[in-house]
């Protein structure tokens, strides 16, 4: 694997990015994982190992942070019509009304953060317009930040990751330790991950997620929710 050199500056602008802390409202959002625990898909910590790490060898996380890495490729080298064009292409690819507004959402708060932090962003994220999404916004912000790809990905994927165990933790109900002994285990599989997307291709941005499908669709009409998707 690649050695990442970052700075002082650069490790912190990481930890802010895929910090919980980070006001976009990731904490609403269950992807789905809210109707699997109801129906008892995923039960305890094996099986929401099991899920977790299927989405990130084959899901749509995948899509999505490629399409992330594409987004701050763009950026740094100021092509806003490519910009442009990865922001319809991941609005398309979304299976779900729920996922893809959970991906406006979270896309929007994250662009008024910006905007706020960084005002010289301004043309570059109007230029996206809205909707944008969270994989568009979060790829500006790398390339503005001259965040090394490999340790953007390892950012964006965790950041992910991170939030479903805690919703997993809360909805299952999972201990804090177990949480955390899932996050560890998770790592490899996450580094692993993300030298796997460094290399995709264009044309090979595909995934299998019609689990993840189902379940959001499911959730849409779900009774009882603590979550908004």
């Amino acid at each position: 694997m690649d050695t990442i050199t970052l700075t002082d500056s650069h490790f912190l602008c990481v930890l802010q990015l895929a910090s919980p802390a980070l006001p976009v409202g990731a904490y609403s959002y269950s992807e789905g994982l809210e109707t699997l625990v109801e129906d008892g898909i995923i039960a305890h910590q094996d099986t929401l190992k099991h899920w977790l790490t299927s989405e990130l060898r084959y899901g749509a996380i995948r899509l999505e942070a490629a399409v992330m890495l594409r987004a701050a490729e763009a950026a740094k080298i100021g092509n806003l019509e490519t910009l442009c064009y990865w922001n319809r292409w991941l609005s398309a690819a979304r299976e779900t009304q729920e996922l893809r507004n959970s991906s406006w959402q979270m896309g929007r708060s994250l662009v008024q953060l910006l905007g706020k932090l960084q005002p010289q962003l301004l043309p570059t994220i109007n230029t996206v317009g809205n909707p944008g999404n969270y994989a568009i916004a979060f790829g500006i912000a790398v390339a503005h930040w001259q965040i090394h790809p490999n340790a953007a990905l390892l950012a964006y994927l965790h950041s992910w990751v991170s939030n479903l165990i805690t919703a997993g933790v809360k909805l299952i109900p999972l201990g804090q330790t177990a949480g955390q002994e899932l996050l560890l285990y998770l790592q490899p599989i996450i580094s692993v991950t993300v030298q796997e997307i460094l290399v995709l291709e264009d044309d090979e941005l595909s995934c299998c997620s019609w689990g993840l499908s189902l379940a959001s669709m499911q959730h849409e009409t779900q009774y009882t929710r603590l979550f908004r998707s």
